[in-house]
């Protein structure tokens, strides 16, 4: 299954890209297991989506939880909390 990652705010800054198509390995079934593949990827990576981050995550434009099923098509979105004032 191929997914659209979209990166917003400060997490894009840190990652320097706004998106990225990726083929998803087939043992990946939630959106907490492809936070935790992305952020086995080191460097930046960890750094921006670190499991101890205040980060909201949207699965197909709906605000999700790591517990959300992945589907096919799927598009994922990582981003800061948005305060307001």
């Amino acid at each position: 299954m191929n997914i659209t990652l979209r990166f917003f705010a400060s997490v894009r800054e840190t990652l320097g890209t706004s998106q990225e198509t990726l083929a998803l390995p087939a043992h990946l079934h939630t959106v907490g297991e492809l936070r935790a593949l992305l952020i086995a990827r080191g460097g930046v990576w960890a750094e921006a989506l670190a499991e101890g981050r205040s980060l909201r995550m949207a699965c197909n434009q709906i605000m999700c939880n790591a517990d959300t099923p992945l589907t096919d098509p799927c598009e994922v979105a990582f981003f800061p909390p948005v305060t307001g004032g």
